[in-house]
């Protein structure tokens, strides 16, 4: 009876120590591969450069929805919003588009103030 109760509290003792030896493990290897993910997911993210969205896509979304909004409320229906929505889209791509071109030529302006010395001959007017 004695050997049977040291065979059962041996083998639950065992038993616990293996499980708590292969939990502790099981626990640094999912440390290990959660760091390493992260360790990929930062240098990806560091490699990559992050775009917003262009002026024209924020023109068109804004006057997409204010269009969308003025056309329910004018036509009272999902038709007059659609098209209303549309046409501010358009117009909202055309406004964001003519931002980005004005951005840009202030921008190769600031640029050809700061080199002075980098002028091509087609900048350049010459009298004879």
């Amino acid at each position: 009876m004695r050997l049977a109760i040291c065979m059962s509290m041996f083998r639950d003792n065992f038993l616990t120590l293996i499980n708590t030896y292969f939990m502790k493990k099981l626990v640094i290897y999912v440390c290990l591969f959660v760091a390493f993910l992260l360790t990929l997911t930062v240098n990806v993210q560091a490699q990559t450069k992050k775009k917003g969205i262009s002026p024209q896509g924020k023109g068109a979304i804004i006057g997409g929805a204010g269009g969308a909004v003025a056309g329910g409320l004018i036509g009272h229906n999902v038709g007059g919003a659609l098209i209303g929505g549309a046409i501010g889209a358009g117009g909202g791509y055309i406004i964001g588009n003519e931002k980005r071109r004005a951005d840009e030529k202030k921008r190769r302006a600031a640029w050809r103030r700061a080199h002075p010395k980098h002028r091509h001959h087609y900048t350049q007017t010459t009298t004879h």
